[in-house]
């Protein structure tokens, strides 16, 4: 049954006008009434402009495309290869013609701003939602996700996972592009054992993202594999610091690594950023990279080359990625078999990584 105006207004117990006024946002209304406007629009999942089903053909010219941090190189390359695809350069005359307007969403790592931000974009009818990074590991997050995207996907909006894992269940309407981020994570392991390293610490990311635990997963997946894991899974435990992915966390999460193991030859960073910090870490404990301890970091952002050393890294290539997730937006290519794409990760060795002393 379509939702209309009115029945907002009802379950607000206020006006018509009122309501409209609160999404149009151009009359003052008082806090608490609006507050009631926006709950009964997300009870009642109110959609502008009319019934969903009726705008799979009237979408607008907007795509979103939501980020974690637009700071952060790993999301703004993604997203500034996106909008190369969805708003390119026209004919040179100002005018619009194929393109789209791409927006994008900060945010923050916040599951509930996720949840926001495609709410927004289902009542703007948005042609497109591209998705980036990793997903939070909730149950009742990945619920509502899969909830939301299913009736923006019923609007007519176009679902883009770029560097994200699809969802649980599988959605036949989302296209994913997911990082190999699990071999890479094993490969760079493989890499340093086969170097002589044995204990090895590990810097993660936040425990409930997708992301970090398939990073994980591979590192331990090596170590296993040679027979170098700590023994159980408290010594594996205390090898490893989770954090968030800054340089601060790298630093800090370095510090207490070399606190509860010394003996450590080589640290394994979450991603090129917190390498960095690691990298800090051990120099202000007096140690060289790599003569006393090896570093390595995770994605191959653009400073890990200008590093001193050169950062041994893992490159996901975003900038490739975040350009195909921006066709499949535009409806430029079709969608890859069953809906999901594996990219594959690439070993970078470079300086920051070498044999353990003795």
């Amino acid at each position: 049954m379509t939702v209309t105006l009115a029945d907002v207004a009802a379950r607000a117990r206020v006006s018509p006008a009122t309501v409209s006024r609160v999404l149009n946002g151009n009359y003052p209304v008082a806090a608490s009434t609006r507050e009631r406007v926006l709950r009964a629009v997300d009870d009642l999942d109110y959609v502008l402009n009319g019934p969903a089903s009726s705008l799979a053909a009237a979408t607008s010219d907007l795509v979103g495309i939501l980020v974690n941090d637009i700071a952060d190189p790993f999301f703004g390359i993604m997203a500034g290869a996106a909008q190369t695809q969805i708003g390119g350069p026209g004919d040179g005359s100002g005018r619009a013609g194929g393109e789209k307007l791409a927006v994008i969403c900060n945010t923050g790592g916040s599951p509930e701003r996720e949840l926001t931000y495609l709410t927004l974009l289902q009542r703007q009818r948005a042609a497109a939602v591209v998705l980036t990074g990793g997903a939070v590991e909730d149950p009742a997050h990945q619920a509502a996700i899969a909830a939301k995207l299913a009736k923006l996907a019923d609007a007519g909006t176009r679902i883009v996972f770029c560097g994200r894992p699809p969802l649980p269940e599988g959605d036949a309407l989302v296209a994913a592009l997911a990082f190999d981020n699990r071999g890479g994570g094993r490969r760079l392991t493989e890499h340093l054992i086969s170097l002589g390293h044995r204990r090895i610490g590990y810097v993660a990311g936040p425990q409930e993202r997708t992301t970090t635990r398939h990073r994980l997963e591979g590192h331990r997946e090596a170590l296993r594999a040679a027979g170098a894991a700590a023994e159980g899974a408290d010594a594996e435990d205390r090898l490893t610091v989770h954090g968030p992915y800054d340089r601060r966390s790298g630093y800090e999460a370095t510090l207490e690594l070399l606190r509860r193991a010394p003996d450590v030859t080589a640290i394994v960073a979450a991603n090129d950023t917190v390498a960095l910090g690691a990298c800090a870490a051990v120099r202000d404990q007096g140690m060289r990279i790599p003569q006393d301890i090896s570093v390595a970091g995770f994605d191959d952002l653009p400073f890990s080359v200008d590093a001193v050393p050169a950062l041994t890294t893992v490159r996901l290539p975003l900038f490739e990625a975040g350009a195909r997730a921006g066709r499949l937006a535009m409806g430029k290519e079709n969608p890859p078999p069953g809906g999901i794409a594996t990219i594959a990760a690439e070993l970078m060795i470079r300086g920051s990584t070498a044999a353990p002393r003795g």
